[in-house]
């Protein structure tokens, strides 16, 4: 029989590494390692992009006009807002000013470390286009950040810098039911308009029989529009996003991609009117109108395109009253980062369409094709990614599902106990409904115990419900803390991230698990032990560090194998 017979490569071998070299071969640098393409008859090494050089056409932007004229301020008492919709034109300049230079790559944060930063993301290339564009643009950047630091806690988490996005740190998160303005998250798209109240006003046009125009005072007259409040919890569909990250890189972009953790949600009581109301004062609607498009004042960018944050919901979901134009949150007028003067909300449905700066309502016939709604916001099946997605492979996500989180302990902290670990989270379904029961795991899901019902806040149908608990548990060392909510449909949550994953990284509805080192001092010799480690003054964290005492002393190591049968047998 013949046989294979390697024979030896006489070609010298390469032994120079980089000194990254190891952390590239197992996987820690993912950047920087090149794809490997095997279609043909031959392997061939796929590198990384070489980033040009920073170019510009200075001719060619001049060209275009002044910038300061172009993208001046459109009306007295807006400062930050240039309408793009109704100008192609103006559209077309800002284009070809984008086009006519290059800028810096975008950071990498998921095939690399994220930074240990706060903020942790600059938001560089927004920053920038932002400044490319001038104009009313110009100070943007900096203006929305000096809105941040003063309406915002100083304990917030900045995941982006700008357009804003930012979540209060976990112990914060669930700490009161109703969470306060200054530690709501925020997720902006652009910057932050600064509107006088008494120069606003907003149209409402399309396909309705009477196109108006409303002022403050118009929406606030109770002799027209009934006011409306309620408590609704919003969330961000990538909350919980680091997650997906963790597991497997995906799109990668650092605006509409950050990397939230659990705090992208929060519950808060507005005041408005409903959206239906204002439609009825326009005569209705006109035939085959179905969907309401809202037009916020904030800029957006795609694909070097330039326009306004435009997304839109179906006329169905103001019919039923759960679309409400709001003006007040927790007892207080908007603050100017969560919309002032008026903002959208839509109960039960993503974050992504409560548009802020709300400048205009238009309906349509069918959904809006701006960008935010068409492109961005879907949910693929989890063979779709760079390689072969269409946006009309995607669902477009509107109604959140059943999620929820631990908030306390965290990821990989160490917990010192007497059988009972306590720990504190939240529990959220969108579309109206509502969690009837929240589950934790000691054990990775094998055995679950039910939230006692006395512990969970109060239920609503647009609202979340804190919750905290005891956790059984006899184990020690690493374990694993699940936890699944059943809402009042039963719906409950996939139990592996890996069944939540898709290339936009939205929606991680999977149960959230926290690893966690277990010590219980109901065990004698853990609390003996422990003893030994105040008595030595040995640090007893972080859990790595070896301790600094002997554990048994020789006579006691003797004493016990002459006690017990030896480490191995004789015969």
């Amino acid at each position: 029989m013949a046989q294979n017979v390697h024979v030896a490569d006489s070609r010298p071998l390469e032994t120079t590494n980089r000194p990254d070299e190891w952390k590239i071969e197992q996987g820690l640098h993912g950047a920087k390692i090149p794809f490997l393409d095997q279609s043909g008859d031959v392997t061939v090494e796929v590198l990384p992009r070489e980033w040009p050089k920073e170019w510009k056409d200075e001719e060619a932007i001049k060209a275009v006009g002044n910038r300061d004229e172009l993208f001046a301020a459109e009306r007295d008492g807006w400062k930050g807002y240039v309408e793009w919709e109704m100008y192609p034109e103006k559209k077309a300049k800002a284009h070809k000013i984008l086009t006519s230079q290059n800028f810096p790559p975008n950071p990498e944060f998921q095939l690399g470390p994220i930074p240990g930063t706060n903020p942790v993301l600059p938001g560089t290339h927004w920053k920038m286009w932002h400044a490319a564009i001038g104009g009313e643009l110009t100070t943007v950047a900096d203006d929305s950040w000096a809105t941040v630091l003063r309406e915002k806690h100083p304990e917030m988490l900045h995941l982006l810098q700008f357009p804003y996005n930012g979540e209060p740190p976990k112990r914060l998160t669930t700490a009161k039911p109703i969470t306060p303005n200054n530690l709501h998250f925020v997720r902006n798209h652009g910057g932050i308009p600064i509107i006088d109240e008494e120069k606003f006003s907003f149209d409402v046009d399309g396909l309705v029989n009477e196109p108006r125009k409303f002022t403050m005072r118009d929406l606030m007259d109770e002799s027209r529009f009934p006011r409306v409040k309620k408590i609704i919890t919003m969330q961000c569909s990538g909350t919980r996003r680091i997650e997906q990250i963790g597991l497997y890189a995906g799109q990668g972009d650092e605006v509409p991609q950050a990397p939230w953790a659990e705090g992208a949600i929060g519950t808060a009581e507005y005041v408005g009117v409903s959206l239906k109301k204002v439609i009825k004062a326009c005569g209705g609607l006109k035939d085959g109108a179905k969907h309401l498009e809202f037009y916020g004042a904030d800029t957006y960018f795609k694909d070097n395109e330039v326009m306004n944050y435009v997304v839109s919901v179906p006329w169905s979901k103001v019919k039923a009253n759960e679309v409400l134009l709001c003006w007040e949150m927790n007892g207080e007028r908007l603050p100017a980062i969560h919309g002032f003067p008026l903002r959208v909300m839509v109960m039960g449905y993503i974050g992504a369409r409560g548009v802020k700066w709300l400048y205009r309502v238009k309906a349509i016939e069918n959904p809006s094709l701006a960008p935010v709604q068409s492109k961005e916001y879907l949910y693929f099946n989890q063979q779709v990614g760079k390689h072969n997605q269409r946006p009309t492979d995607g669902i477009q996500i509107q109604e959140m599902p059943v999620s929820s989180a631990i908030m306390s302990p965290w990821q990989t902290q160490v917990v010192i106990h007497t059988g009972k670990i306590n720990c504190k989270g939240w529990a959220y379904s969108g579309g109206g409904r509502w969690p009837e029961r929240v589950e934790l795991s000691a054990d990775g899901g094998f055995s679950w115990y039910a939230v006692p019902l006395e512990n969970l806040s109060s239920k609503g149908r647009w609202r979340w419900r804190t919750w905290e608990m005891d956790l059984p548990c006899d184990v020690e060392g690493w374990i694993e803390i699940v936890c699944r909510t059943w809402d009042n449909s039963l719906n409950t949550q996939p139990l592996s991230v890996r069944a939540a994953w898709n290339w936009g990284l939205h929606v991680t509805s999977s149960a959230h698990r926290v690893k966690v080192y277990s010590i219980n001092k109901k065990k004698p010799l853990t609390a003996r032990k422990l003893e030994l480690f105040q008595k030595t003054g040995s640090p007893l964290a972080p859990i790595t560090w070896p301790e600094e005492f002997v554990t048994q002393g020789w006579d006691e190591y003797k004493r016990f194998w002459a006690e017990h049968e030896p480490r191995d047998v004789d015969d």
